[in-house]
């Protein structure tokens, strides 16, 4: 095979066309009417009362952490947050003017480990960012009774979970604020793009202030500190695509994964999978292997290299990436998350793999593990 598969695709159809001609029609191309319409089909999808559309999942993130000052919030208060996610987490704490506290996560689930949350709290703790990774929801009971225990807001990173549920709940339902990407290799594509989902009208409209910066209406008064997070029409109608297709391709993604995880679980003694938990739904964002033993990872990826097939490390240790050098921690204060820093990674499941591309991953990852 001399292609190369890649890891996330986008591909604009009939549909976005449309809605991106109306735009190039209209000469309106900055955020208005689509990214309105997009608000309201994804609020839809989900039954998420409110939803404010930001420039990416990041923006997102960083909006629903400065609305935390219009409820009491100040400058330097800690928001607790997984030790491995996307550098996107740690990036929106700090530039909200916080300081993040990173507790260790679990191997097995690649999620925060629920159990050391409570003895990093403090008195100066505002809130708590669970991170859904590789689209696994966390034990969000655990975490909602910790943040009611202490007055916390929870503010979910939704980014790589859309449609993911706990215990028949969509994630995106536990927490005051829930935050969504529509990057290329997520499973609702704007090419960039994010969302904020709430269910309390008053904070959507604080959000939708903060979006643009800090704005009370149309005239130039400015009640809060904000900035210009706001989307464009031309990547909503991109959006409004992928919320048409949007059953039909997460059906496709959670297929592949299910035949991947199936085909490969003979390894189970020599790797870490992320499994999908009983009564919940794993959102199929990425398919994740993480090695039991030290230094096979990398006679995976030399094989995944070989064949062409695109894959990503599983992020890395937040606070031990050189942006957060001054928080002056320590090699083994993190040791789970550091093992998956070092020894996992994940590969795509966009919708457009076709089964020879699931045979050709299969075959290709299966002839590397044998041999381990």
């Amino acid at each position: 095979m001399t292609r190369t598969i890649k890891f996330g695709e986008l591909r604009i159809g009939q549909t976005a066309r449309q809605h991106i001609n109306d735009c190039l029609n209209d000469n309106w191309i900055t955020m208005g009417p689509k990214t309105e319409l997009f608000e309201q089909e994804w609020g839809k999808l989900f039954d998420y009362p409110y939803n404010i559309a930001t420039s990416s999942g990041t923006d997102a993130l960083l909006v629903s952490l400065l609305a935390l000052y219009s409820y009491g919030a100040k400058q330097g208060d800690f928001i607790i947050l997984p030790a491995l996610s996307f550098i996107s987490t740690a990036n929106a704490v700090r530039c909200a003017g916080f300081t993040p506290k990173w507790v260790d996560i679990s191997k097995e689930t690649l999620n925060i480990n629920e159990e050391q949350i409570e003895s990093n709290i403090c008195k100066n703790t505002v809130g708590i960012v669970p991170v859904h990774t590789m689209g696994r929801p966390c034990e969000m009971d655990k975490i909602s009774q910790l943040a009611q225990k202490y007055n916390l807001n929870i503010i979910e990173d939704c980014c790589e979970s859309h449609n993911a549920q706990y215990k028949g709940k969509y994630i995106g339902s536990f927490g005051e604020m829930s935050c969504f990407s529509f990057f290329t290799a997520h499973c609702c594509v704007c090419g960039e793009g994010g969302i904020i989902s709430c269910r309390d009208k008053q904070l959507s409209h604080i959000l939708q202030s903060i979006r643009n910066h800090g704005r009370s209406g149309k005239y130039f008064d400015f009640p809060r500190w904000g900035m210009n997070s706001k989307p464009t029409d031309l990547t909503s109608s991109i959006g409004l695509e992928g919320l048409q297709d949007f059953w039909k391709n997460f059906e496709l993604r959670y297929n592949n994964m299910k035949t991947l995880r199936k085909a490969l679980d003979k390894f189970s003694d020599i790797v870490w999978f992320s499994e999908e938990d009983e009564g919940n739904i794993n959102c199929p964002h990425g398919f994740s292997i993480t090695f039991k033993q030290t230094e096979q990872i990398y006679k995976l990826t030399k094989a995944l290299d070989d064949a062409n097939i695109e894959w990503k490390r599983n992020f890395g240790v937040s606070p031990q990436h050189g942006a957060f050098d001054g928080q002056n921690y320590r090699i083994g204060s993190f040791p789970n998350a550091e093992w998956v820093g070092k020894n996992g990674l994940h590969i795509g499941l966009h919708p457009y793999l076709s089964s020879d591309d699931i045979s050709y991953i299969i075959e290709t990852m299966s002839n590397c593990l044998e041999k381990l």
